[in-house]
């Protein structure tokens, strides 16, 4: 059983620290919180540079394939890709079969990409700083389970 109070708030928090939704909505906001005191200065938020890391990793890659790589419907991916692409980091080029456009870096956004690894990876070595490797290994596992219930 999970402490009920938090140190220092006074507040009885009832059933809330038992549930996972809770302690992962609790430590995304954390996660997030470091994320931009690191890369901020930057101008890109996490779930942009999981387009530019999947855009890096697949050139070439379909606006729908990464949609669904992403987790989100083509009509939400397009300004997120526009914005990118306003910033010259993102260029979209004429599909092979000219019904869908691929998505590349440019010179711009390998560079941007370079610098935010750089920068991400330091902020994972704080997150998990006291974890043991095995620790982290099993939440990146658990983590994972979550999003494909049996």
């Amino acid at each position: 059983m999970v402490q009920r109070s938090r140190p220092g708030d006074g507040l009885d928090h009832g059933i809330l620290p038992d549930l996972i939704g809770y302690q992962l909505r609790l430590a995304q906001l954390a996660v997030f919180r470091d994320f931009e005191r690191t890369v901020g200065d930057l101008g890109i938020s996490p779930g942009r540079v999981g387009v530019l890391v999947l855009v890096s990793g697949n050139p070439g890659i379909t606006q729908s394939r990464l949609a669904e790589a992403v987790g989100l419907d083509r009509s939400t991916l397009v300004p997120v890709l526009d914005g990118l692409e306003r910033r010259d980091l993102v260029e979209r080029r004429r599909g092979e079969d000219r019904r869908t456009n691929g998505l590349w870096l440019t010179l711009s956004g390998k560079r941007l990409l370079g610098r935010v690894r750089r920068r991400i990876a330091a902020h994972e070595r704080r997150m998990v700083s006291g974890m043991s490797e095995k620790e982290r290994d099993q939440l990146v596992a658990l983590l994972a389970r979550l999003r494909s219930p049996a």
